[in-house]
């Protein structure tokens, strides 16, 4: 897995030069809104209801000794668990709104890297967006119910807290970096096969979501450019893991 985790890593180092190349840039405008107004709303959501979510969590302990360091513990908890549901929801949201234009985008890469007539399966716009819902919600699902016991770890002093922030950094990413391979791979496999393909290669997916992860963290640039870079990364690594593994399917 680790050599996965850097091999992901590394195919950050050719994306903004592939994106000038292809002049891809002009695709990524709505994506990049898509990713501004989302992270926008889920911020200021989340500014107005940490102190309130805080306060009633609070509200659990029945004793006056102790209260003012529940209390402080309880608006800490209720940060990091909307900070943490935050950036679940972001990244999914833009990750399915954004299928039918980072799916053609993809497939201008796979172009560039495998020749105009590879085989792959066609798909519509339609179809794209409902697979990115599909998928992004089952992920969804599936990430929140591994967020909330990690999230439990912060009531361990010192190691809990480490343990919980490692946590959520590896199952963030690796969902995210999930998401952007499958760009790529809905024109190969279907719904269930793509599923066990990235799960096969765990690594790969956790490497692409760090650095995706990883954007986020710089001021509103970080936002805007994250999905341009890390699916161009990720459709790069896609496609040389499915030539490795020879796994792509004859077109329909």
């Amino acid at each position: 897995m680790i050599k996965g985790i850097l091999n992901g890593l590394q195919t950050y180092r050719t994306s903004f030069g592939l994106i000038s190349k292809l002049g891809l840039w002009k695709y990524f405008a709505i994506p990049m809104t898509i990713s501004f107004i989302t992270a926008a709303a889920i911020g200021l959501s989340a500014w107005g209801f940490s102190d309130n979510l805080g306060h009633w969590i609070a509200q659990i302990w029945p004793w006056e000794w102790g209260a003012q360091g529940f209390d402080t513990i309880a608006q800490i908890l209720s940060a990091l668990l909307i900070i943490a549901i935050g950036l679940i929801l972001y990244k999914h949201i833009i990750m399915a709104l954004s299928a039918p234009f980072m799916s053609p985008v993809s497939e201008k890469i796979e172009a560039h890297l495998k020749g105009e007539h590879h085989a792959h399966r066609d798909t519509s716009n339609a179809e794209q967006l409902v697979r990115g819902v599909r998928i992004n919600v089952r992920n969804l699902g599936l990430e929140l119910l591994i967020t909330i016991p990690i999230l439990l770890l912060n009531l361990i002093p010192i190691i809990g807290s480490i343990a919980a922030t490692v946590l959520l950094f590896l199952t963030q990413s690796y969902y995210a970096g999930f998401g952007n391979m499958d760009y790529t791979l809905e024109r190969h496999f279907k719904y269930r096969e793509s599923i066990d393909f990235v799960k096969s290669n765990k690594g790969q997916a956790i490497g692409n979501g760090m650095v995706f992860m990883l954007f986020l963290l710089i001021p509103i640039v970080g936002i805007i450019l994250v999905l341009p870079v890390s699916v161009t990364a990720a459709t790069v690594q896609t496609v040389t893991l499915l030539d490795k593994k020879k796994s792509i399917v004859p077109v329909n």
